[in-house]
């Protein structure tokens, strides 16, 4: 859901980057979670900062500068079953995560291990039987995402090879 930037100020105020849509809307979900699993619970301190939209919040609990200095950087999470349903054709990474992947001919290529999105778009990791395979998250590379049914099936450009499994190769 974000992530706790720098410390602001001496009183414990700290820069956030916030990975929701409007960014203020991390403020309404009261069980966030940082990733030891302790609950954090923030509060609005002021309006955007001018460092690329980020908020200025305040933690429950963090008093000052050095506490808050120690927060830097920690990813802030919720509950999967706490966000709303994606809108049609819209997937959570985490949804994808663990999904299997085959190609248009049904021949398994291995799992979805990750999700990369570095502001170009989303790209998926495949790790099978050789190297992982990076492939962007789009509906000509991915034309079939099938969470329900565990799997996504892959449209792969003419540049990648997958080498044969085991079973082919006999």
């Amino acid at each position: 859901m974000g992530r706790i930037g720098r410390p602001h100020g001496v009183r414990g105020l700290v820069h956030l980057v916030s990975y929701t849509d409007p960014p203020s809307a991390i403020f309404d979900y009261a069980a966030l979670r940082d990733e030891a699993g302790r609950a954090v619970v923030l509060r609005r301190a002021g309006g955007v900062t001018g460092q690329g939209g980020g908020l200025l919040a305040g933690i429950e609990g963090v008093t000052d500068r050095d506490a808050a200095l120690r927060l830097t950087n920690a990813m802030l999470y919720v509950e999967r079953a706490l966000l709303a349903a994606p809108a049609e054709g819209e997937f959570y990474h985490a949804d994808l995560l663990g999904l299997a992947a085959e190609d248009e001919a049904g021949r398994p290529l291995g799992r979805v291990v990750a999700v990369h999105d570095h502001g170009a778009g989303a790209v998926l990791e495949i790790a099978g039987q050789g190297p992982s395979v990076l492939l962007a998250f789009t509906r000509a590379a991915v034309p079939v995402v099938d969470a329900a049914g565990g799997r996504i099936v892959v449209n792969l450009p003419e540049e990648i090879v997958v080498p044969p499994s085991a079973g082919e190769a006999a």
